[in-house]
């Protein structure tokens, strides 16, 4: 069993880190407990350069693409030739595939299916519920979008496996969980994965192996975020972040009265439109594992902000003693980790229990975790939450 991030984005999309180069990809999914990741970008020349000087490590050719109606697609590639190939189809129909890591098509998410196909890479939606480049944001059905079943289909930080296979078309299709990083910090990279029976080589035996699993059903494990922790699990206003009911946004035509913001759509919504009203798992379906990032619960113990030097401190202590993230959060005694933190240890065990207060997050702005229950601001009332979430 290995630990798979399959969704990630190299310092040439925008809005990422311009330290996400292969070199430091590989070094801090390491840290986090990653066995294989996914490169990203992999259709960008300069990048696709880079990537070639480490074709022997723990890599995997992946690439995320925005089709004409701004529909997000995952393509996970054989090879290096194979990815040449595609930026080739591609490129009469993109003016900015050689310079951006996540290039625009201008091709409908068939065609893009049938290029991706023809050159035996797989396909799926990327983040398939979110309120601005998913699938389930244009479409209402995966099959109006590609005419054909995909290999998969990415969950996305603000779904899980409960809320999509309440959706009957999705109940015969493999899910992925994937972070979707735009930086190697550890809050970011690794904050979801997949938990995958495969064999370690080389680039192209990588993706021969992740092909296998995910065609014979060997992803033993989707783990991921609490979705209440995505920045769009409930609908809410972009710009000032107050959460609405659906009926009172469709009220005021989906802009804010407070601030005339925009107001999104959140997945919850969205997956109860798209319901049948029950939750069934297919037999093959994997059990999913909700996490939260080490550094956010260091953060909670300690008071102090994620990036500040107090936690990352904890954070390195505990990185030097038990090696990786993944193992610190699911699996090492809670004895042993008191021997660093007795604290955060404490809030480890919590979280295993699922005694941790969620509060969801909505409309661009990411949820918060707490010890004790807090008010959720819908638009003219006040929700506390009055359960913890379970694990």
């Amino acid at each position: 069993m290995i630990d798979v991030d399959l969704h990630i984005h190299s310092k040439y999309s925008g809005g990422t880190s311009k330290d996400m180069n292969v070199e430091n990809i590989l070094k801090y999914s390491k840290v986090k407990g990653l066995d294989v990741v996914g490169t990203g970008d992999c259709l960008n020349p300069k990048y696709l350069e880079e990537i070639k000087e480490f074709k022997d490590r723990e890599l995997v050719l992946t690439v995320e693409v925005e089709d004409k109606d701004r529909v997000h697609h995952l393509l996970i590639v054989p090879s290096i030739s194979k990815a040449e190939e595609l930026r080739e189809s591609f490129k009469k129909y993109s003016k900015n595939i050689d310079t951006e890591g996540r290039p625009k098509i201008e091709l409908s998410g068939e065609e893009i299916f049938e290029i991706a196909k023809s050159s035996g890479s797989l396909i799926g939606p990327a983040h398939a519920f979110t309120p601005w480049t998913s699938i389930y944001k244009s479409f209402n059905s995966i099959y109006e979008c590609y005419k054909n079943k995909p290999d998969f289909v990415e969950l996305g930080l603000s779904a899980d496996t409960e809320m999509a296979d309440s959706i009957r078309e999705l109940r015969d299709i493999p899910f992925l969980t994937n972070s979707d990083a735009h930086s190697y910090y550890p809050h970011r990279l690794g904050r979801e994965f997949n938990r995958v029976e495969m064999t370690v080589g080389n680039i192209e035996e990588n993706f021969e192996e992740l092909r296998k699993a995910i065609k014979h059903n060997k992803i033993y494990a989707n783990i991921g975020v609490f979705p209440e922790l995505g920045k769009y699990h409930l609908t809410a206003c972009s710009k000032c972040y107050t959460k609405f009911k659906k009926e009172d946004a469709e009220r005021f035509n989906w802009r804010c009265p407070e601030c005339k913001g925009l107001i999104k759509k959140g997945v919850l919504d969205r997956v109860k439109e798209l319901s049948d009203g029950k939750i069934e798992h297919p037999s093959f379906r994997p059990p999913y594992i909700k996490i939260i990032p080490l550094l956010e619960i260091i953060s909670l113990s300690t008071g102090k902000g994620v990036y500040s030097k107090t936690v990352n401190t904890i954070w390195n202590k505990f990185i030097e003693n038990f090696k990786n993230e993944i193992s610190i959060l699911l699996d090492i005694e809670i004895e042993e980790l008191k021997n660093i933190n007795e604290r955060v240890a404490k809030t480890i065990e919590l979280f295993r229990k699922g005694e941790i207060y969620i509060i969801p997050g909505g409309g661009g702005k990411y949820g918060e975790i707490s010890f004790t229950p807090k008010e959720i601001n819908y638009y003219k009332e006040k929700v506390t939450l009055d359960r913890w979430l379970s694990c």
